[in-house]
């Protein structure tokens, strides 16, 4: 009986601790932050949003008040020309009213820019009735304006009946609130621009200004009844008429789809570095007002000026974000690679790169033959493009044939390449402020090593000892050091055991140690002191096929015993430098992975393929964070390498479409 009340009693539960406290406080605290932070990238993207917006709309005040200054003085002209007409043929003066000169001097204070005189709606009806009577005094019929108005209807999609115009404002409603990005995601720039193609060529003809007149009848009907229909309350209390409210309503209509158009420029120069567009905030349709004000859209309306642009509103729990494609709790990575600088001078694939250890330099290697040294501080602005065009300060000739491979020294005043002609030549960098019209220096090339019999296709470079690690299609690694009288250390793989060798790198917590892949898909960890096999990684997927077993790239972290692997069937993988096993794999791009490279911390990993791509992948979740595209294919080729800088934010990419690219 006294066991059986025993058993009854509760139990005591587990005590808090001190370090379980502190380890919860510390989780919380951290994913405040990051919120926080998340937070600030939304809001200030959110604000440079609003400063394009306000500074395109201040670009419209000016292009409408500059086309009111040329009317008026078409007008001035036009009633000279008819005086003079008039006394030559009937020998009097027409009386026409007091002729004067037009000002612009109010046209120029910044209060008659922003603001509006009450009575514009008349003027400007008077203005275009007036338009027409002088367009049909020289032959422009209402026959011919009918047919272009109807061209101009068609173009439009408001030819039709009253339900299609329903139909086309729900689908411009989606287009504008963005309710429709989850099912086609790039219609919304290109269906605007292509719906107004014709608005390009408004300047091509004086008769267009007519066709604006009877657009905007078009239009203001519409909108008449589409607003009929969705019960839009249009807000026309202070405006003397019902057709005023229309008119005005249509106006901003309109000023928004030129807004558009215009806006065709900025995105030319975002979308020219192919993939550093701007991603488009989650917008959505739902009820609620628009928290930038904290009011109403009125409010938004009278102080942005923003005019459909007004009705958007943002759902605040939305967290797929077009640059964050992680949770919004698993990373703090919240940083957005954008491409800045285009390197042009090569004339073939760029096969490799590497930056200076501290300065914004870098040096590229490519198949046509030479080195190239390249100053990021010396730019030329690109033509329609946010990014600059550098030109490079040096060049490196000394290979017979193309340059496969590229390592820099830690201490960035040397470098080796290795090239197809199976050598590897050494070179001491010059000053990157260098005179690219300097004479010829015959100290730039240090030495070149002969030891390979056939394509160098990976080099290495460790600063502990100064070792070079290459890497060949005859076969063979080799280990060099280039303060010996005879360079090459020792040889590894010269029976081909595992096959012909295509990446090598130096271990990264074990210095004495490097990883070298194969193309049959094993890695092998090799120790550099006693030249023998330490670890096969097996490294083989799933095909038949031997090709697909291929591996590309190799590299390994700098802080943890992990092996990082890119293969051409699109895999990437992770292997215990320990235990040999697989840690995890999986599919990364489209096509054929062909880099790899690790940032300084060990955080990120950023790889290139032959899909265009470059993707940043967070190494703790191994979830991709960013995509860039970036370069062109060329022979279903397409990035040959990437490259992060030891010690500033670059990313830099080396394509075959003779490119190379660094982001910021």
């Amino acid at each position: 009986m006294a066991s059986q009340n025993a058993d009854d009693l509760p139990r005591p539960q587990q005590q808090y601790t001190i370090p379980g406290i502190l380890h919860y406080i510390q989780h919380e605290w951290a994913r405040f932050e990051m919120e926080r932070a998340h937070w600030e990238v939304e809001r200030a993207e959110l604000q440079a949003r609003i400063a394009f917006l306000q500074g395109e709309r201040r670009g419209q005040e000016n292009l409408k008040n500059d086309l009111v200054r040329r009317i008026k003085m078409l007008e001035y002209a036009l009633k000279q020309e008819r005086a003079k007409y008039h006394k030559l043929k009937y020998g009097t003066e027409l009386n026409q009213g007091e002729v004067r000169m037009p000002s612009f001097e109010s046209d120029i204070k910044e209060s008659d820019v922003s603001a509006v005189p009450a009575n514009s709606q008349l003027m400007w009806k008077q203005g275009r009735q007036l338009l027409r009577q002088y367009l049909q005094e020289v032959g422009y019929t209402d026959t011919i304006l009918d047919v272009r108005t109807q061209q101009v209807r068609s173009l439009l999609g408001l030819s039709g009946s009253e339900q299609n115009g329903s139909v086309e404002n729900k689908n411009l409603q989606h287009l504008i609130n963005g309710t429709e990005r989850c099912k086609e995601p790039k219609r919304i720039p290109t269906d605007n621009l292509e719906t107004f193609n014709f608005l390009e060529n408004t300047e091509d003809s004086d008769e267009d200004d007519d066709e604006e007149g009877d657009l905007m009848d078009d239009i203001t009907t519409d909108k008449h009844h589409r607003a009929k229909k969705h019960k839009i309350n249009v807000g026309n209390e202070g405006l003397a008429t019902e057709d005023d409210a229309d008119t005005e309503e249509a106006l901003k209509e309109f000023d928004f789809l030129v807004t558009a158009e215009d806006g065709e420029g900025a995105g030319e120069a975002r979308s020219s570095g192919d993939g550093t567009e701007w991603e488009p905030l989650p917008f959505s349709t739902a009820g609620g007002k628009s928290f930038l004000l904290g009011g109403s859209d009125d409010v938004l309306e009278s102080v942005l000026g923003l005019g459909d642009l007004a009705d958007l509103t943002v759902a605040n729990d939305e967290v797929d974000f077009g640059y964050d494609l992680s949770s919004s709790k698993e990373s703090s990575f919240r940083k957005t690679w954008n491409p800045k600088y285009t390197l042009r001078s090569h004339f073939d694939g760029v096969r490799g790169l590497a930056f200076h250890p501290v300065e914004p330099c870098l040096v590229t290697v490519s198949e046509d033959h030479t080195l190239k040294l390249w100053n990021l501080t010396k730019t030329v602005p690109a033509k329609k493009s946010a990014s600059f065009d550098v030109e490079p300060v040096y060049t490196f000739r000394g290979h017979i044939g193309p340059v496969l491979s590229l390592a820099m020294t830690s201490s960035g005043e040397q470098c080796f390449s290795g090239g197809i002609d199976s050598t590897i030549q050494w070179w001491n960098i010059p000053s990157s402020n260098v005179d690219p019209y300097d004479t010829y220096d015959s100290s730039v090339m240090a030495g070149s090593w002969v030891g390979h019999t056939d394509a160098v296709w990976g080099l290495a470079y460790s600063g502990i000892k100064n070792r070079l690690l290459s890497c060949s299609a005859d076969g063979t690694v080799k280990l060099w050091n280039a303060a010996e009288k005879e360079p090459c250390i020792s040889t590894f793989n010269t029976n081909k055991e595992h096959g012909i060798p295509t990446s090598v790198d130096f271990n990264g917590c074990d210095p004495a140690h490097m990883v070298v892949s194969f193309n049959g898909g094993d890695v092998v960890v090799y120790d550099l002191e006693t030249s023998q096999i330490a670890l096969v990684l097996k490294g083989q997927g799933d095909s038949t096929l031997p090709c697909l077993n291929h591996i590309n790239r190799v590299v390994s972290h700098p802080t943890l015993p992990v092996t990082i692997t890119a293969h051409e069937d699109r895999n990437i993988k992770f292997f215990d430098n320990k235990s040999g096993k697989v840690i995890h794999a999986m599919v990364a791009h489209l096509d054929a992975v062909t880099s790899l490279a690790v940032d300084p911390n060990g955080i990120y990993l950023i790889s290139g393929s032959h899909d265009c791509s470059l993707r940043l992948w967070n190494l703790d979740s191994k979830t991709c964070v960013q995509e860039i595209t970036a370069h062109r294919k060329k022979s279903e080729e397409a990035i040959y390498d990437v490259t992060f800088h030891p010690s500033k934010a670059y990313i830099a990419s080396a394509g075959a479409d003779a490119l190379a690219r660094v982001y910021v």
